[in-house]
């Protein structure tokens, strides 16, 4: 059943619902269906059915013993890593338990056509993938410098008959994308559902997205009480808008003895100002109808995110994880370019997974989370981590970056 944050938009002082008029009845609409249609016994058994037959959940917990033993020989600091294999999902990645779970809902509400926005793409595959799945129109915004550097998407949407529009304003990344989606949405909003990819945005969007990931979390709380008989000393995962991380945690929140980390994009490092680490350096604002942290000027205009990794290129963040951060609940840091690439080409030759350029951040900062829980819990730790989409996508980067 989906969360009583349904009913108030509000984590502490953030989220709520900051929009047009035009808007509001589309959202109110949303927020009644969310409740009632996805809150409801025969949803839940549905999307479940098309989880488990269509996504190929639950996805493996794997042991990364060669990745561990490479970060700490000793075994005296990170005793265990375990990886949620969301890369494994149908797609590629995280993205489609939200898509599909939104498209359903959308069906049912009686739209007749869908819209998204996308960063690495990521997010309009899996949502028009969905779309391709109950014969639905998709139409896909997606900013012109992404287009550029995630070309295997785009070509993975058209192919699945969604229309990507490119996005030529401001900066041409996952910003000006949602922005331009959020325009569409307010000319056509009785027929169109807006399938936001990340739990950002205007209520109900932050909740409904979480709870949609939050199959993630529930499933990786399950599978290390199978394999170890108890709960990890943390969970990790990387924080964009922070749809995958917030599903993990979900599995975790009210467990106090596991320590929540989020990892941002650092990009060529925070004092440099080119980067995407909204927790890290940000400040409390609005951005796309949403009260939470972003990355704004001293007179609030929005600034421009830079990361390697399209899917962290932006600037603000999902509300329930400012709130995770200003309780302390939840911990956040920042890895740069340099270090993401570093890491996903460690994991690559220890394990032989090559992570989505998002996912790797996380990977980058594991010593320093390693070394902070085990000064805490006074043993060797003991690590959850989602890896949340494969780098068939970040191929090209990859080899440009990276010497042979």
């Amino acid at each position: 059943m989906l969360s009583s944050n349904l009913g108030t938009g509000r984590f502490g002082p953030y989220g709520g619902r900051y929009v047009s008029e035009t808007l509001v009845h589309a959202l109110d609409e949303l927020t009644e269906a969310a409740a009632t249609i996805a809150g409801s016994e025969a949803f839940a058994k549905e999307l479940s059915t098309l989880l488990a037959e269509y996504v190929g959940r639950p996805t493996p917990l794997t042991d990364a013993r060669r990745l561990a033993r490479a970060l700490d020989p000793t075994g005296k600091v990170l005793g265990r890593l375990f990886l949620k294999r969301e890369d494994l999902c149908h797609t590629g990645a995280h993205k489609i338990n939200n898509a599909l779970g939104q498209v359903l809902l959308a069906t049912k509400m009686g739209k007749t056509r869908i819209i998204a926005e996308t960063g690495a793409g990521q997010h309009g595959v899996a949502t028009a993938t969905a779309c391709a799945l109950f014969g639905i129109p998709c139409e896909v915004y997606m900013g012109a410098e992404d287009v550029a550097r995630q070309a295997p998407n785009v070509g993975r949407m058209k192919m699945l008959g969604a229309k990507v529009i490119p996005v030529t304003a401001g900066s041409r990344t996952l910003k000006d994308a949602m922005n331009e989606a959020l325009r569409d949405w307010v000319t056509n909003v009785a027929t169109t559902h807006y399938c936001i990819g990340s739990a950002a945005g205007p209520h109900p969007y932050p909740e409904l997205v979480a709870r949609f990931q939050s199959v993630i979390g529930e499933e990786a709380r399950r599978q290390i009480l199978e394999r170890t008989g108890r709960l990890p000393d943390a969970a990790v995962a990387c924080v964009g808008g922070g749809s995958n991380a917030i599903g993990l945690f979900r599995g975790f929140l009210e467990a106090s003895s596991v320590r929540l980390y989020g990892v941002e994009a650092a990009g060529h490092g925070v004092p440099s100002g080119k980067h995407a680490a909204t927790l890290t350096a940000g400040r409390v604002g609005v951005l796309h109808g949403s009260k939470s942290y972003v990355l704004c000027s001293d007179g609030g205009q929005i600034e421009e995110a830079h990361s390697i990794s399209a899917g962290l290129d932006y600037p603000g963040v999902g509300p329930e994880h400012a709130w995770l951060k200003d309780s302390g609940r939840a911990r956040y840091l920042s890895a740069t370019d340099d270090e993401a690439l570093a890491a996903a080409s460690l994991l690559a030759r220890t394990e032989g997974i090559i992570p989505a350029l998002e996912t790797a951040h996380p990977f980058a900062k594991l010593d320093v989370i390693a070394q902070d829980v085990t000064a805490a819990a006074a043993r060797p730790a003991t690590i959850v981590l989602c890896l949340s989409g494969r780098g068939d996508k970040d191929l090209e980067t990859y080899l440009a970056r990276l010497a042979p």
